[in-house]
């Protein structure tokens, strides 16, 4: 989508003008995942507009290959509208546009498969399922079972405002069910799902996925993990379904302390650094706490995607022991401020 974000706070009816970004969970995770040194591509469909060539234009300027979005002449470009206020509070609005837009109709028939089994990850989101009975048709089949598939990363994403008072808490939950990798907050499972009683309880409602990242806000992030198959396509398992057996591993990271500028984005640049640092082979600590800090460097920008740190600095935070993780404290242009321990200082 479209993003247009405010000039200033406030109520959209007091606002009186918004600068033009990009939006949407998928395009979010690809840009950064691209931004990070990984080959991305985002299959999607925009109209025919001036807004489709923004976004197509925009998102390839990160580097993720466009050639699979396709041009739909007939439907628009999707948009929406927000205030600066966090999601969490009374006074947040959202207001979209999306109905009857180009991304609406993408259905089974209409996006190659080969498109999307060529990666070593497939990652999904709960929003598109809300987008239309043909979008929820695509993430069925996409999630379901088969053989050879790529590792399917879902977000499951609850988005009330998109469900036009459908209840959507079953579709997500069978999504998610189907998916090798799930990442959700418990917020999203409470309300979604009904779960409360903390991580556990969200493992015991969602068994299936090998891997499941249960979002805690500001507490931190738990990860359940299972053996997986031996793999067959680079470092990840080339898979039929989830089907993973044996005792989970659990691993909890607690997060970071961030000098918030807006707090849109996190969640997926949680998910893009996690999968970068999966990709890399990195262990379930390390891979939480790339997590976090692409997670950071969307709280300290304005807009939903931020340049991620360099690899080399983020491994090193990553790296860094306990005491020093938690007593870490990131704010604006952190990503941007690359120390060395191993350089020399000048001095006059």
């Amino acid at each position: 989508m479209v993003t247009f974000l405010p000039s200033r706070p406030g109520r959209l009816a007091d606002v009186p003008s918004f600068e033009r970004g990009i939006g949407g969970a998928e395009s979010n995770v690809a840009c950064v995942l691209a931004s990070a040194g990984h080959s991305a591509r985002w299959v999607s469909r925009v109209g025919a507009d001036g807004f489709g060539d923004h976004l197509v234009e925009t998102i390839a300027s990160y580097g993720v290959d466009t050639s699979a979005v396709r041009r739909d002449p007939a439907r628009p470009t999707g948009i929406y509208f927000r205030t600066a206020g966090d999601r969490a509070t009374d006074a947040h609005e959202v207001v979209y546009y999306r109905a009857g837009s180009a991304a609406s109709a993408m259905s089974p028939g209409s996006v190659p498969r080969e498109e999307l089994d060529a990666g070593r990850v497939l990652h999904l989101s709960g929003i598109t399922a809300a987008l239309s009975a043909d979008c929820l048709a695509l993430l069925r089949e996409l999630t379901a079972p088969r053989h050879g598939r790529p590792l399917v990363s879902f977000d499951v994403n609850h988005r009330v405002h998109l469900w036009s008072g459908q209840e959507p808490g079953g579709v997500l939950l069978g999504l998610a069910r189907n998916s090798d990798l799930v990442f959700v907050g418990e917020d999203e499972a409470e309300d979604a799902w009904g779960v409360t009683g903390g991580p556990a309880a969200v493992r015991a409602a969602l068994p299936e996925p090998r891997a499941l990242v249960v979002k805690q806000g500001a507490r931190g992030v738990t990860l359940f993990e299972r053996a997986t198959a031996t793999p067959t396509r680079g470092d990840l398992p080339v898979v039929d379904g989830p089907g993973a057996t044996g005792p989970d591993t659990v691993t909890f990271v607690p997060s970071l302390r961030v000098d918030v500028v807006a707090p849109v984005g996190a969640g997926d640049a949680f998910a893009a650094g996690f999968l970068s640092a999966t990709l890399r082979g990195l262990s379930a600590r390390d891979r939480l706490r790339h997590g976090h800090l692409m997670a950071a460097a969307a709280l300290t920008v304005p807009g939903d995607l931020a340049a991620p740190p360099a690899r080399d600095h983020a491994d090193r935070l990553a790296a860094s022991d306990d005491d020093a993780w938690e007593t870490l404290r990131l704010g604006p242009g952190w990503t941007e401020a690359v120390t060395r321990a191993d350089e020399e200082v000048p001095t006059p």
